[in-house]
């Protein structure tokens, strides 16, 4: 005969058995368990609580975080107590770091390295694992690059594009994109991205990639995207080189450290003037302004500039990072064929020429200021005949 099991024998006897009920917790509770068993962790390897200081490991420096907020805290303070055999949550807090009370969690853990992608300190959810730290420090593992003959002009070609101003070097923003052929600047080497292996998710739900990174050096290295993220973040001088397509001019991609410059704007008029009626569809005032255009035209009727009627805005274009005036005077020179010749009076019956109205199709405006940005514009001329650009000669 079989030998019984407890349960099967109780069973047998007619006692019932009935599963051990546990404290069903919150996720909220299980995040912050978990986090504070981490920082238990960390004391059983090293042997004392984590501390603060520029001195100390990374993740040492965000345990300690980590430690002062769920001392704060009284809900995680009442929840852990039972769980504290080694007496974290009474002993005196560490010292903290210069300036932390100045500062939120998340500046304070975007300024260690973290992504902060809760609001909520206790809910350190993304814990990173051994593997992820040797990850941060892959930039470093480095080999000679067999094929560099091939990038080597490459990186040639973006030190003069630097030179002359076609690039420029941006800071590089906490966790920005990175894309295959992009260009940086990480450990006073450029970096250019070759290859961006296939998208995976960690078993922390983040979104990932391995990618072959050459540098200038002659070295590469096979790099999680990430990694290479946290490196850039971490170097002071790290940057982003810009595309040379957007040229030093005019930007049509913005980045958090750009500089508004100012707005294109393109304007109809709703004057009766028999020419301004009859050819209102093509008739636009192209100009630029460094403030508000709705404020640039508040007083449309009264200015003989807008005809001395009242206009609507048809299109608008952000500068970033150029001269406004250099602008302006680009896309003037190209519409100057097409330019309105018309005098009307202003309030004093005085003669009035107006200045920046040109006779010329909405979608020609679109298309020179495509030009401008690629940098092709001196290519072109416009002719009214057909209204549209042309091949320069």
């Amino acid at each position: 005969m079989a030998e019984l099991s407890d349960e099967e024998l109780l069973e047998a006897l007619g006692v019932a058995v009935e599963p051990e009920k546990k404290a069903k917790r919150t996720p909220r509770e299980e995040r912050i368990i978990a986090g504070f068993e981490d920082v238990q962790r960390f004391v059983e390897e090293h042997g004392h609580a984590p501390h603060h200081g520029e001195d100390r490991d990374i993740f040492e420096r965000i345990y300690a975080v980590r430690l002062d907020r769920l001392r704060g805290l009284t809900e995680c303070r009442n929840l852990l107590q039972p769980l504290d055999h080694q007496g974290l949550l009474e002993a005196g807090e560490a010292p903290a770091p210069p300036d932390a009370e100045d500062i939120d969690d998340e500046a304070l853990l975007a300024e260690l390295g973290v992504e902060a992608e809760t609001a909520d300190i206790t809910e350190l959810k993304h814990v990173r694992s051994t593997a992820e730290k040797r990850a941060a420090e892959e930039i470093a593992n480095r080999t000679a690059c067999e094929d560099f003959d091939q990038f080597k002009p490459l990186f040639d070609q973006v030190r003069q594009e630097l030179k002359s101003g076609d690039r420029q070097t941006r800071r590089f923003q906490t966790m920005a994109e990175i894309k295959k052929c992009e260009f940086f600047i990480v450990g006073g080497q450029i970096a250019y991205v070759a290859e961006v292996g296939e998208e995976f998710v960690t078993q922390y739900e983040r979104r990932d990639s391995r990618l072959r990174v050459i540098y200038d050096n002659g070295t590469e290295s096979d790099v999680l995207l990430r990694s290479l993220q946290r490196a850039l973040h971490r170097d002071e001088a790290g940057r982003r080189i810009t595309e040379p397509a957007a040229g030093p001019l005019f930007s049509g991609q913005t980045e958090d450290d750009d500089l508004a410059s100012g707005t294109v704007y393109v304007l109809r008029s709703k004057s009766d003037h028999p020419v301004v009626a009859e050819n209102r569809d093509v008739l636009h005032k192209i100009g630029v302004t460094g403030g508000s255009v709705e404020k640039r035209i508040a007083n449309a009727s009264k200015d003989p500039t807008f005809l001395l009627a009242d206009v609507e805005i048809v299109a608008t274009y952000e500068l970033y990072n150029i001269n406004r005036s250099r602008f302006e005077n680009i896309i003037h020179r190209v519409f100057e064929p097409a330019k309105l010749d018309i005098e009307i009076k202003d309030r004093f019956g005085n003669p009035v020429i107006p200045r920046e109205w040109f006779l010329v199709p909405l979608f020609v405006v679109d298309e020179v200021i495509d030009k401008i940005k690629d940098g092709t514009i001196s290519n072109f001329v416009y002719n009214p005949n057909s209204a549209s650009l042309k091949q320069a000669k």
